[in-house]
């Protein structure tokens, strides 16, 4: 489904920089009744900026508003991404431009205009909008806390004349709460008395209207805020009464919950990080650690196992048995990179129509065929969902929690099928690419066999945290290009083992034309971040923000063990 692009709608702040208290207004309205606009107007530009804020990327789209917010620097913490600039070191400042975009987006953009969509669809007895804005409210502020612990919410995005230095909530008093909202937000959906003049249909871009789709999110949200704390609380009963009906969860590839982006047609709404295939400078690479896991180049893990999804992960600008010009720091074939933290000589090397890129599955680019290619907005149709969560991963929270003895079941069967569901979703979205491309299947083929006999060996034998790191690592790699829950999956379990950016390391031999490169050292002045630092505006503009986090590394949000 392509997402249509809402046309005179512009979206600014009461006061600029405080996005906390941010009021959406139509230019072609009166600016004293900003709720005149109808929800089918305002829900596609609501979802389409939430994928924005929790995004990677560089482009803008026709309003000026980053396509790219927290994952653009997430990506790097979680080592799928090797950047240039501060999050190449665990650089978090207050000023950084991608962590104020993800939290202006989600507070102007997002839940202000979900404000209003409850409060008019309220109003005119619309609740079947009225129960999708809820439940992605809950959905927007749950990342919130999760990224920063305490932030704006009782008396955040009030209406015109409202507050506007709003406080700042605890992030353990703003959970149960959301889960109130979903509850809302469900029985909204299922008001069979409601008139409804006006229901979602194909402005509702993740799920076409579907209220039983939604109902279906909404418990799947419940089941994964349950997970996150279950290091700090007995969750046990609350998750078994969900499980009890896995129909009432998302249960299937196409149910997933997904803000799906298409092609650049009449109106560009491509998935934000495939804005790297047209980058005049191309900043952001894949991680050389995700894809020696991938190949099964890692000691640790997966050793040995090469994954069949490599060509749909990574597109290679330059054939494997391409000279390489200039002299790069790593490579692998056809696979040219860099380290996160390095200090190497050859890091500055310009790599623009050499570097490798992230592929078909997750930004909508290019299927790596082995036949190279410099890139551009021609090599792929950018057409790939953002996966806010899949089937796979409630089949992984299924597996953890079994491991972890909080329910029953048999931890190896269910992350065999949580991996066949991971390769299944990369089908999924090759088919709704509309690639010229000829691309083979991958899911029951005897690749994914092979893939998966050889995991559940090693899975088999190990201890119960060796297990638990298994589990979490084919979450991080079936995740790729998606990377909030990725952050949250490793702060609270310690999986997956990351790159460790404090000694030397040495590129694969014959990385230069068949020449040996040479051993980069890599650092970091930077430990790993626990949480977010507030944004400048924010504790610049508001009185009620509370004091900057001066130490990162210690600075838990609430569900932290």
């Amino acid at each position: 489904m392509i997402m249509k692009k809402i046309k005179n709608i512009i979206v600014i702040a009461l006061l600029a920089g405080l996005a906390s208290c941010s009021k959406h207004f139509d230019i072609n309205d009166n600016p004293n009744d900003p709720t005149s606009l109808q929800e089918s107007a305002l829900l596609p530009r609501i979802q389409k900026y939430l994928g924005f804020a929790l995004g990677m990327g560089g482009d803008t789209d026709d309003l000026n508003v980053s396509k790219g917010g927290f994952g653009t620097n997430l990506s790097a913490y979680m080592h799928q991404m090797s950047h240039y600039g501060n999050a190449d070191d665990y650089g978090a400042q207050a000023n950084d431009y991608y962590w104020s975009q993800g939290w202006n987006i989600s507070y102007r953009d997002v839940l202000t205009n979900l404000n209003s969509i409850i409060e008019q669809g309220v109003s005119n007895d619309n609740l079947r909008y009225v129960g999708i804005a809820k439940i992605m409210k809950a959905y927007t502020y749950s990342v919130l806390v999760d990224l920063y612990g305490d932030v704006p919410f009782s008396e955040a995005n009030q209406s015109v004349g409202g507050i506007l230095y709003p406080k700042y909530d605890s992030g353990s008093e703003i959970y149960p709460q959301l889960f109130t909202l979903l509850e809302e937000g469900i029985a909204d959906l299922q008001n069979t008395d409601a008139t409804n003049l006006s229901v979602p249909s194909t402005d509702d871009v993740i799920y076409g209207g579907n209220a039983t789709n939604w109902v279906r999110a909404a418990n799947s949200i419940k089941l994964k805020l349950l997970v996150q704390q279950r290091k700090i609380k007995d969750v046990s009963a609350e998750v078994n009464a969900l499980l009890a009906n896995p129909s009432d969860l998302i249960s299937s590839t196409e149910q997933s919950f997904m803000i799906r982006y298409g092609k650049n047609e009449a109106t560009d709404d491509r998935n934000p990080g495939f804005s790297e295939y047209f980058a005049t400078q191309r900043t952001m690479h894949p991680s050389p650690w995700l894809y020696e896991i991938m190949k099964g180049y890692n000691s640790n893990i997966l050793t040995g196992i090469e994954d069949p999804r490599t060509p749909y992960y990574f597109y290679n600008q330059i054939k494997a048995n391409a000279a390489a010009n200039p002299i790069v720091e790593y490579r692998d074939g056809g696979f040219v990179s860099k380290y996160f933290g390095s200090q190497g000589t050859n890091r500055g090397s310009n790599v623009q129509n050499i570097v490798s890129l992230f592929g078909i599955y997750p930004v909508g680019g290019r299927y790596d065929d082995g036949q190279g290619g410099t890139a551009n907005a021609n090599s792929g149709t950018g057409a790939a969902p953002y996966r806010l969560i899949t089937y796979a991963d409630i089949l992984y929270l299924q597996a953890e929690l079994i491991n972890e003895s909080v329910i029953s079941g048999n931890a190896d069967e269910v992350l065999e099928a949580a991996v066949k569901e991971s390769f299944k979703m990369v089908d999924y979205v090759v088919a709704n690419n509309g690639s010229s491309q000829t691309i083979p299947a991958l899911s029951g083929t005897a690749a994914e066999t092979t893939y998966i006999d050889a995991l559940l060996v090693k899975f088999n034998s190990a201890s119960a945290a060796k297990k638990l790191e298994y589990i979490m690592t084919e979450k991080w790699l079936s995740s790729v290009g998606t990377w909030i829950d990725q952050y949250n999956d490793y702060r609270r379990t310690g999986y997956p083992i990351l790159f460790a950016p404090n000694g030397t390391v040495t590129p694969p031999a014959g990385g230069n034309g068949g020449d040996d490169l040479p051993a980069v050292p890599v650092s970091s002045s930077r430990g790993f971040p626990l949480s977010l630092p507030y944004i400048s505006d924010e504790i610049n503009t508001n009185p009620n923000a509370p004091q900057q986090k001066t130490d990162l590394t210690s600075a838990k949000v609430f569900w932290m063990p």
